[in-house]
């Protein structure tokens, strides 16, 4: 995926310096710096904060860019734009910052993101899981059903069945309940 992405932006676009969206973008910043030759990455984090009485999540910045970005040509990469939230704060930060030009690439866009990157390589209404997410995602999952063995074991059959380390998922799901219980 980032191999054809690679090419498709260097097409496009010079960027001067890579900002990964912590921390979904990391991974794929770091490949991407490779793949473009461009050692020049720099990170920037958004969170979403449930607020008192609040129906949705209010996303925030909890890191400005790391790097200066006056000036520069900016390729603001991260793994899915779900929402678009993270993505849209992020660059309107960069651009308060000064850069010259910003394009955003992730992997998976969701039709309903209310920012459709510059670059990506699937449309997408699944959820997507990610090698370096893994043990995240199993947590995630024991916590949302830890009252239902079942469920867990549901969910967790859906993560195998979609291509995660069998292995792996048991690892993740014998360490958490170590740690919790």
């Amino acid at each position: 995926m980032l191999l054809k992405q690679s090419k498709t932006i260097s097409e496009n676009f010079n960027p001067e310096i890579l900002v990964a969206l912590a921390r979904g973008g990391w991974v794929p910043a770091r490949i991407m710096s490779d793949l473009l030759d461009n050692p020049a990455v720099a990170s920037v984090r958004t969170e979403f904060y449930n607020g008192q009485n609040q129906n949705k999540s209010l996303v925030s910045l909890t890191q400005s860019v790391s790097a200066n970005v006056t000036g520069k040509s900016v390729l603001l990469i991260d793994e899915v734009s779900d929402t678009g939230q993270s993505l849209k704060l992020a660059k309107e930060h960069i651009r308060s910052q000064g850069a010259a030009e910003i394009k955003t690439a992730t992997l998976f866009y969701k039709p309903w993101s209310t920012l459709k990157p510059d670059f990506y390589e699937k449309k997408t209404e699944l959820w997507v899981v990610f090698p370096w997410e893994l043990k995240e995602t199993v947590k995630c999952l024991i916590k949302d059903h830890s009252n239902n063995a079942k469920e867990i074991k549901n969910a967790t059959s859906k993560l195998v069945k979609a291509g995660a380390p069998e292995e792996l998922v048991h690892r993740f799901i014998k360490e958490t309940f170590e740690a919790e219980y």
